[in-house]
């Protein structure tokens, strides 16, 4: 049986919508990242103080340059 949306409003419920909102970088969203990327501030921290995915936060950094991925390393006992 092919299950398309007339097949979902006959039992009743709704399919989720799927969206997603371009979110332009700003001048301090910029700022920020490289401030937090300088202070070696680990990637997903840094995507969650600017409000953006870890893939969109990566994908900025490339594009400036900036170095992330302020995993600490070990230190060998």
């Amino acid at each position: 049986m092919r299950v398309t949306r007339a097949t979902f409003r006959a039992w009743g419920t709704e399919m989720a919508k799927t969206t997603t909102k371009l979110r332009v970088w700003t001048k301090e969203d910029v700022r920020t990242l490289k401030a937090l990327a300088r202070e070696k501030v680990k990637t997903s921290v840094i995507a969650r103080r600017l409000k953006r995915t870890v893939g969109a936060t990566y994908q900025q950094a490339y594009k400036l340059k900036v170095s992330l991925g302020g995993s600490p390393t070990k230190k060998r006992q």
